[in-house]
């Protein structure tokens, strides 16, 4: 006899539900820290992910 099939979330399933939970973001002075230091070593990336939590963290929402 087969095991009964689990069904299992798309990513995409997946990538909604991440979506609508709250996130925790860590304090001002800890984002400026990492913005900085991603800024010190030139890390683009880096610097794009710190600035929009930044921005998050201060209330502005994306379109």
């Amino acid at each position: 006899m087969s095991a009964p099939l689990v069904r299992r979330p798309t990513e995409n399933a997946a990538l909604r539900r991440c979506d609508k939970t709250p996130k925790q973001l860590p304090p001002y002075p800890v984002l400026f820290a990492g913005l900085v230091t991603a800024d010190a070593v030139g890390d683009r990336y880096g610097i794009n992910l710190f600035a929009h939590a930044i921005a998050r963290l201060g209330g502005e929402r994306g379109e």
